[in-house]
Formats: structure tokens, C-alpha cells, sequence
């Protein structure tokens, strides 16, 4: 992790079950300060905008010498390296299983009003948004990232079978789920979930699922038709 603000990780995934992980060595995580490779008394990391214009831009030459001092003068070392950007690839529960996989990434934290584009087109550096809006810096995204990945490990999270019935697993949002009381506030549980016939709890789940992902995102309802179809 490469970031002016090393003392904002692990935050939220100090606790929980992310926390217990950490804790238990199923994950782990290095925070590099960018500061440390920053020029003068003052470790100054950026300068102002080439051709003008507001704020500040993080220099490549900080930049390149943090990855390059982590990755050992291997830029690839087989693992992603990723800049946290609004105008980056949408983080997607597929990019997660494919980060899972690749047993770890490097994650970079901008400020400011970014970085210096050289430095990602020579590190190819890959870029990732966690959706359509801007944070202060990249530290709160790349957390975000992370749980994402983190909950997918092996002995993450108790119950390995919850993970496959999740919103995004199968193309669908979640169904809508529900406990005791069976009834509150004139409300009830539907009896079908009472029934005990798993054929028809997992049919009326399936079709509440396709209902509302049909209703609340068109787009992940015509990507989802589309691979069916071609399945």
C-alpha cells in the first residue's frame, strides 16, 4: 500500500471478521509512506499542474521510486499494481475473485488532483474505480478494494456457502432475506420460507432475486439475460 497516510490502514478492517483474519495471518498488508521518498526538508511528494489549472499532481519521479523500491526493480512481480481513480475500470465482484487469485496487488493512494500520467503508463499501472463519484484520496477506496477481496479468502468468513447466494455471485442481487419474529408490525414472513421445501424456498428466492435486480439495475438485468442465453 502506497499512501501519505500509512496510520489510516488497517482502520476497518482491524475488527470483525476481517480483523480476526488479519490477526490469525489469513491476510496481511505493508503501508509504504510515500513521504519517505519525497524531495527536501519538507519530503514534498507534488508540484503544480503542467499548463496550469488548480491544485496539486503527485510527481513521477516520488512515485516511481516507491514502486520501484517495493517491487524490488520488478514491476510485474506477478501481482497487480493498481491506482485507486474515479476514471479507472469499475471494481466488480469478478475483479475481486481475479485479485483474490492473483495472491495480492499493490495499491497506490493518490491526493491531490492525481498523478503524474507518465509514471502509469511506465509502471502500467491499472486503474480502478469503486464507482461514479469523488473521495478526498484514494485511502477509503482502496479499503474498500480490499474487504471486497479479503472476504473471499479461505476461512475468511465461517460459512463458506454464504458467499455463493450474495448479491453479484450469480449475475443477480440478493433475494430479500428475513428471521424471527415471523410476524412484526402487521408485517409477515412469506409462508413459503416456513414450508421447509428447500425446491420451492430455492425457486421463490431465485425469482424474488430476478425481480429485483430486474427492477433496481436494467444493466446487471440484461448482462445477466445475455449470459443465460448463451448458456
Amino acid at each position: 500500500m502506497l499512501t501519505l497516510f500509512p496510520e489510516m490502514f488497517p482502520g476497518s478492517l482491524g475488527y470483525s471478521l476481517a480483523g480476526k483474519a488479519l490477526s490469525n495471518g489469513l491476510w496481511s498488508l505493508e503501508t509504504v509512506d510515500l513521504k519517505t521518498f519525497g524531495l527536501g526538508k519538507h519530503r514534498t511528494v507534488d508540484d503544480t499542474p503542467t499548463g496550469g489549472g488548480p491544485g496539486m499532481v503527485m510527481r513521477p519521479d516520488i512515485l516511481a521510486a516507491a514502486i520501484d523500491d517495493v517491487h524490488k526493480g520488478d514491476p510485474a512481480q506477478g501481482q497487480p499494481l493498481i491506482y485507486l481513480s474515479p476514471r479507472g475500470e469499475r471494481l466488480t465482484q469478478q475483479m475481486a475473485h481475479d485479485l483474490k487469485d492473483a495472491g495480492g496487488a499493490t495499491l497506490i493512494c493518490g491526493r491531490f488532483e492525481g498523478v503524474d500520467e507518465r509514471v502509469l503508463e511506465a509502471r502500467a499501472v491499472k486503474e480502478v474505480s469503486v464507482g461514479d463519484y469523488v473521495l478526498s484520496g484514494g485511502e477509503p477506496a482502496a479499503l474498500i478494494l480490499m474487504d471486497a477481496v479479503i472476504r473471499l479468502l479461505a476461512g475468511v468468513v465461517g460459512d463458506a456457502a454464504a458467499l455463493e447466494s450474495e448479491s453479484f455471485e450469480s449475475g443477480l442481487l440478493e433475494y430479500p432475506q428475513y428471521t424471527k419474529p415471523q410476524e412484526w408490525e402487521g408485517r409477515a414472513v412469506p409462508k413459503v420460507l416456513l414450508s421447509g421445501h428447500h425446491g420451492e424456498i430455492q425457486g421463490w428466492r431465485k425469482r424474488k432475486a430476478e425481480d429485483i435486480t430486474r427492477a433496481r439495475r436494467p444493466d446487471l438485468w440484461d448482462r445477466y439475460l445475455a449470459r443465460t442465453e448463451d448458456e
